[in-house]
């Protein structure tokens, strides 16, 4: 039972909510950063908490991109594929990724370091070919910037390129 240590704060938050199936995206939250995805036994869980069946909750966790049906890496990087990045080389950048560590969309490298994922827009139209890695943007990329990014997530764990989560940069004047 992954929400029996969360009681107190699945009640809580139950409590916000005049309909209970409104508290569904944060209950998968909260399971997803438990066991690192959202499980069946976790959608299950939630389901009997919320009164939907396992599949109400299904088609929500594979609605959302940011919810996984199974474990991914450290560094999740996901390569926005939308028209706008596509235009600037979206498809290169899944290229290069594939090069460098030889996984395609929807794998994980062998040392559960990283997962790719082709996602839609991820909001950087300005700004592509861009890919987020975990909650932080990294725009304007090439191939140099991805060997750069990925080679100090693997000795570092982070990256000083990073752009930060939904921040873009100066405008030209």
């Amino acid at each position: 039972m992954i929400f029996a240590k969360y009681k107190d704060q699945v009640e809580e938050l139950l409590s916000r909510y005049p309909v209970k199936r409104s508290a569904l995206l944060p209950l998968l939250y909260i399971a997803q950063k438990e066991e690192g995805y959202v499980s069946e036994s976790a959608m299950k869980e939630i389901g009997k908490i919320l009164g939907l069946t396992p599949p109400q909750v299904y088609e929500t966790v594979t609605f959302y991109t940011m919810f996984h049906l199974k474990p991914i890496g450290k560094f999740h990087l996901q390569v926005c594929r939308s028209l706008m990045c596509a235009l600037v080389g979206s498809d290169d950048l899944v290229g290069w990724i594939h090069r460098r560590l030889g996984i395609s969309p929807g794998q994980t490298t062998n040392d559960k370091m990283f997962t790719l994922s082709a996602v839609e827009c991820l909001g950087s139209c300005g700004t592509g070919p861009m890919m987020q890695v975990n909650d932080d943007y990294f725009e304007q990329l090439n191939e140099e910037k991805v060997g750069r990014i990925l080679d100090d997530l693997k000795t570092h764990g982070t990256c000083p390129l990073k752009s930060g989560p939904f921040m873009f940069p100066e405008p030209v004047r």
